[in-house]
């Protein structure tokens, strides 16, 4: 997702790689052992190729062994969701021997339960009835299968869809969503994701309307260690960002991220200050905001629907990020989201820990979502 991000890469000049078998991992061991002594005595320059070999090798391994961690906490977090959906499916399969007109009828009412949403359960059964008719499905298990294939085919099209980071000037991200979402909590820790990746970031608290968010966003900044440009409770939003984007540029940032109020998407007169805001982005910094991203709590479900639908008609959203997926069964709602939109979900959020936002795999969302 995050590809175009500054990586730095640290190998150790003497690590060892991880073995399965013991004697397997002493003879590694030994090698390397003298593989060093070699080189830093200058005995046999040419032995560093093992030295880099085992390092390569043990990176990989503690990668591999990162990412079974990182899948099972999603597993954990898409609990509540699992046993919405997943479970009460494989419930309703249990014992069937083939698929019926009434099979079919109680698994559609499962997925809109589950926050699938209407459309997106129609589209999926319409795919699953056609399968059946032509008899390429004969019995549940296999139904499964297709229902979790067809649904990996809403999120084509995710990775031609990554941010991109403009040739020259800061990469600027405007932040929006209603009170309550955790969208400040969410600015921090994208933040903190792009400081790790070795990028520069600058926070600006254009949401003026709350003193609370101004302070809020001030602490975020001190916590990832990024600067903040802020002014009074009241002042004008238009102002802070013309004066932040003046401040970003001259020092070089290479994000710069904006919080704006927690607009409350079904009045007209704050949703046309964000249209406001863009304009006032866009003539102070051509062709910014380079995205514009709507933050949406799962645990609202089919209301994020809506939130998405009126913030994407004012404003053209151009990513989405859904927090507390780990304290909700309407986790479903993801799949909703990419069947009606044509809007790339960034980030989710899976619990309170700076790591617990994590970027958007539709792939390991899905295995994780399915898994035993």
């Amino acid at each position: 997702m995050l590809g175009w991000f500054k990586k730095k890469k640290t190998i150790k000049e003497n690590a060892i790689p991880v073995s399965d078998g013991i004697l397997e991992e002493e003879r590694q061991t030994s090698e390397v052992a003298e593989a060093v002594t070699e080189v830093s005595s200058g005995l046999d320059p040419s032995r560093e190729n093992v030295i880099s070999e085992a390092a390569e090798s043990e990176e990989q391994a503690l990668k591999q062994d990162n990412q079974k961690g990182l899948f099972k906490r999603l597993q954990e977090s898409l609990s509540k969701t699992r046993d919405s959906l997943v479970s009460r499916v494989d419930d309703l399969f249990l014992g069937r021997k083939e698929i019926d007109a009434k099979l079919l009828d109680e698994l559609e009412e499962i997925l809109i339960t589950a926050d699938l949403g209407v459309n997106t359960t129609l589209d999926l059964l319409d795919e699953i009835r056609s399968k059946v008719s032509r008899q390429e499905l004969k019995d549940p298990q296999a139904l499964k299968l297709a229902l979790k294939e067809r649904i990996l085919t809403f999120f084509e099209g995710y990775d031609t869809a990554e941010m991109k980071m403009p040739e020259k000037g800061p990469f600027v991200i405007m932040v929006v969503g209603v009170n309550g979402v955790g969208k400040t909590t969410t600015i921090g820790k994208i933040a903190n994701k792009f400081v790790r990746s070795g990028q520069s970031v600058l926070l600006v608290a254009a949401d003026t309307f709350r003193a609370a968010a101004i302070e809020q966003l001030k602490v975020w900044g001190e916590r990832v260690g990024v600067d903040v440009v802020a002014k009074e409770y009241g002042a004008d939003p238009s102002s802070v960002i013309y004066d932040a984007l003046d401040y970003g540029a001259s020092r070089d940032f290479d994000v710069i991220l904006i919080d704006t109020a927690g607009r409350l998407h079904t009045k007209v007169n704050l949703m046309e200050e964000l249209k406001k805001i863009k304009r006032v982005i866009d003539k102070k910094m051509a062709g910014a905001p380079h995205e514009i991203m709507l933050i949406l709590d799962a645990t609202t479900g089919q209301n994020s629907i809506s939130q998405a639908k009126l913030f994407n008609e004012a404003v053209g959203l151009t990513g989405l990020t859904l927090t507390k997926l780990d304290g909700t069964a309407k986790g479903g709602i993801v799949v909703n989201i990419s069947h009606d939109f044509n809007i790339p979900i960034r980030f989710i959020g899976i619990g309170e820990k700076l790591e617990d936002l994590r970027d958007f795999d539709p792939k390991e969302f899905i295995e994780a979502l399915f898994a035993n």
